[in-house]
Order: C-alpha cells, then sequence, then structure tokens
C-alpha cells in the first residue's frame, strides 16, 4: 500500500497503526521527502464487499437450511445425497 504526502504529494512511509475496529486503523505517516518532514495520521477503513467470501456463503447457506422445517431439511440432504 502506497501513501503520499498530504503536503507535498511525496511518497510516505506507514511508521505505525493503531487498529480502532477490524474495519478501520489510524496509519501514522511520515513524509520520505527530506525537505517537507510532514508527520500525519491517515484513516485506513473497510468500503464495502466486491466478491463474498466463501466463508460468509457458507454461513449464509447453513442459516438457511437452519431455517427450514425439518421436512425440507430432509428432502434437501436427500436430493443432495441422490445428486453425489
Amino acid at each position: 500500500m502506497q501513501v503520499k504526502c498530504t503536503e507535498c504529494n511525496s511518497k510516505a512511509i506507514i511508521s505505525s497503526r493503531n487498529e480502532l475496529d477490524p474495519k478501520v486503523a489510524d496509519l501514522y505517516c511520515i513524509c520520505r521527502n527530506p525537505h517537507c518532514g510532514h508527520s500525519f495520521v491517515m484513516k485506513l477503513t473497510y468500503s464495502h464487499t466486491l466478491s463474498p467470501s466463501s466463508f460468509q456463503a457458507r454461513r449464509m447457506a447453513t442459516d438457511i437450511f437452519r431455517g427450514l422445517p425439518k421436512s425440507e431439511q430432509l428432502e434437501l440432504l436427500q436430493q443432495l445425497q441422490a445428486s453425489a
């Protein structure tokens, strides 16, 4: 990941990070331009999913399956066994 200085637009390095939440972190940055020397904090945040994780799809399928009446669960299991 590349961070640019907000003052001179040069490359900056991330010296440390403080995770505020699994989806939000403060990035402590220092400009690499010796004539600038700006140090600053940027926020790194999660925005949205483009393609769901296979873990998420499995969890959703399990939740849907458990929400079905027992008779429909059994019918679905029989269909899965027949197609295997």
